[in-house]
């Protein structure tokens, strides 16, 4: 289990300790950082606890060594496969097909993980923040214990202490075999061999993603889903980035739960699994069965019983006010650890950064979680912000929203020939004068990059007026935002408008 954890003193404040060491513990280097550069002293305590399979990572959390930054590259590696098809449209001779090779990608991938790994340790060790690689609990609400590698007890204290050891990948352990033969996304990316046929558990973003990458760079790969997609996205857009995924090679079992996993003689894995409608059972062999069906917080660990910290009974999150402040003043949690938080990155960042300002550098902002980007990197790519269509007839009634939406083909999408069934987009407003944005749903190539430019102009308050008086920049993908002109409470279909 990772623990991390920051502690931080004041001015000219000493740290209490039993051996030369310092207090306390961040994920990642940037909250440490920051407070250290308001002249604060501070300590940063992150430990690994390896995954079930023996996985272990550096300095970074989960971001850097088992999430966006490994994800985005392979997800790349998978986008360039579907390139080099293309290129002979446009005048490459390029023999097909092209074998991929796993262990080339995978070396690179790590190869750059642990480059940032180095680059944290070398931003804390600038900003003079101490870093402590070991694994932490709470003694009482000032003080943490933690044992170094020779089993030295290091017993650290501090003023003020924030949480933020995020969440580890839940295994099924109701599963016969789920632990022993199963892996989730803390291996994926570390693995040294191609994981072959391979079984993808879930149906979260993680899993899609994975599922997403496996199949672009030509592996066999088959999603399992109970229940829905995209559990809390909206369910139009979760659809449709389904819809792609199938019509381009991943194969898709909805409604199937899997109930046993075992290893053949040959070392393939046999899964068994029921279809939960008809209860019929069956089986299929895979090389690789990946788990990723939601994630836990790394909490259990902590003692934090001993220090008074309030967690959810239902999740064992920790329960924060609008200050990020636990039932303890002075002990904070950020990210994902905390109960009702996005589980994103740069959220836990900002949060953090804001935190760290209103302790010590006089400020009063709070983070406001309303109309955050984010984007599912799927083969085509799913880019949001803001409410969902159901989110919005939820809050607003059906009556008083209006969604303008339109399906469009990509200029580079025309010479190759590729299928644009599914690149769509859709703005969900207030129906009333001025028709304030509420959501954006874009669903095509570089949606994140799309996604974060219209995100400001949500964030500031932005009208469907304003969004369509905005001058387009063409041909591209983002211009496809400013023309929605079709309202799907006017019964028409959408248009089809294309950048060519």
């Amino acid at each position: 289990m990772a623990a991390m954890a920051v502690a931080l003193r004041g001015l000219g404040g000493r740290f209490r300790w039993r051996t030369q060491a310092v207090a306390g513990g961040v994920r990642g280097a940037a909250r440490g950082a920051a407070a250290a550069q308001l002249g604060r002293k501070v300590a940063v305590v992150d430990y690994v606890e390896p995954s079930p399979q023996g996985t272990r990572w550096g300095l970074g959390g989960t971001c850097v060594n088992v999430g966006c930054i490994p994800k985005k590259l392979m997800h790349q590696a998978a986008l360039l496969g579907g390139l080099i098809q293309d290129a002979p449209h446009y005048g490459w001779e390029v023999a097909q097909p092209v074998p991929h090779d796993w262990r080339k990608m995978a070396e690179a991938v790590q190869n750059h993980v642990k480059s940032l790994n180095w680059g944290h340790r070398v931003q804390l060790q600038d900003r003079k923040v101490k870093y402590f690689n070991i694994k932490a609990s709470f003694v009482d609400e000032h003080t943490v214990c933690g044992v170094a590698k020779g089993g030295k007890e290091i017993l650290l204290s501090a003023d003020h202490i924030i949480i933020a050891t995020g969440g580890r990948p839940r295994y099924p352990m109701h599963i016969e075999g789920a632990l022993e033969y199963g892996i989730t996304s803390d291996d994926i990316f570390w693995l040294k061999e191609s994981p072959g046929k391979t079984l993808v558990v879930g149906a979260s973003y993680v899993a899609l993603e994975c599922a997403g990458f496996l199949t672009g760079i030509g592996l066999d790969t088959t999603v399992m889903i109970r229940s829905i997609p995209l559990r809390g996205f909206d369910q139009q857009m979760s659809s449709m980035v389904i819809e792609h995924m199938a019509s381009h090679g991943t194969r898709f079992l909805r409604g199937c739960a899997p109930s046993r996993v075992r290893r053949l003689p040959d070392g393939h894995l046999q899964v068994t699994w029921e279809d939960c409608t008809t209860g019929k059972e069956d089986t299929g062999t895979f090389d690789t069965v990946l788990w990723a069906i939601g994630r836990v917080p790394d909490t259990r660990s902590l003692n934090l019983e001993k220090a008074g910290v309030d967690t959810s009974p239902d999740t064992q999150k920790i329960l924060v006010d609008s200050r990020e402040g636990t039932s303890v003043p002075h002990i904070y949690a950020i990210g994902d650890v905390v109960e009702g938080r996005p589980e994103l990155t740069p959220t836990a960042i900002m949060a953090g950064r804001l935190l760290v300002q209103r302790l010590f550098g006089g400020s009063s902002d709070l983070m406001d979680y309303d109309n955050v980007p984010t984007t599912v990197f799927t083969p085509l790519e799913y880019g949001c912000v803001g409410l969902s269509e159901e989110e919005a007839v939820a809050r607003h009634g059906q009556e008083h929203v209006e969604v303008y939406h339109a399906h469009y083909k990509p200029l580079e999408f025309t010479v190759a020939g590729r299928d644009a069934s599914q690149c769509y987009v859709k703005m969900v407003c207030l129906r009333e004068p001025p028709q304030l944005v509420l959501g954006l749903h874009f669903l095509g190539p570089n949606a994140g990059e799309v996604t974060q430019g219209f995100a400001l102009g949500i964030k500031c308050g932005a009208s469907y007026a304003q969004v369509m008086r905005t001058v387009g920049i063409h041909p591209t993908c983002s211009e496809e935002v400013v023309k929605l002109r079709i309202s799907k409470r006017s019964g028409l279909d959408p248009t089809v408008t294309g950048c060519g």
